[in-house]
């Protein structure tokens, strides 16, 4: 069997971060939930308010033999905004934040050099805000927000590849 790692990334509402980053060849499973923040056993009811400190986030199961961690956050700055604080489109608030929860000192490494890169491109109008946090509790969310959009075609989304 293949070693596997995980990912923990935040874009704002999980459905479309969860949707887009699951396509990714090498990616082996995702799970939407809650992390970041300072109540155990996080549900959706009290995430909504925003006073919780989690924010909507998507746990990455993959094989880096066939995809990196590099290579998943390069998708990862492509489909959501990482110049906006605590907003995705119509999505506002701490919950909505852009964050990369990191699981060792070689991904947290890595995250801050990939930020340097798009930093650099030029490619966004204002300065990544993506924050680089070490990974802690994993809240998996409700049933019927895994897979959402696969569930519900035409769901809400704010999310979609930029150049």
């Amino acid at each position: 069997m293949a070693k596997t790692e995980l990912a923990t990334l935040a874009g704002g509402c999980f459905w479309g971060v969860e949707e887009l980053i699951r396509k990714i060849p090498g990616v082996i499973e995702t799970s939407v939930g809650y992390t970041g923040g300072t109540v155990p056993n996080a549900t959706y009811d009290v995430v909504k308010k925003g006073a919780t400190g989690h924010a909507e986030s998507l746990q990455i199961e993959f094989d880096p033999e066939k995809v990196s961690f590099e290579t998943i956050l390069e998708h990862f700055f492509k489909l959501h905004d990482p110049t906006t604080t605590n907003r995705q489109g119509n999505d506002v608030g701490t919950q909505y934040r852009s964050a990369i929860f990191f699981h060792s000192a070689e991904q947290q490494s890595t995250a801050q050099r990939v930020i340097q890169k798009v930093d650099a491109s030029g490619k966004w109008k204002g300065k990544v805000v993506t924050q680089v946090v070490p990974a802690g509790p994993f809240y998996r969310a409700e049933e019927y927000h895994q897979k959402y959009l696969i569930k519900n075609p035409g769901g809400y989304t704010c999310h979609y590849y930029r150049d």
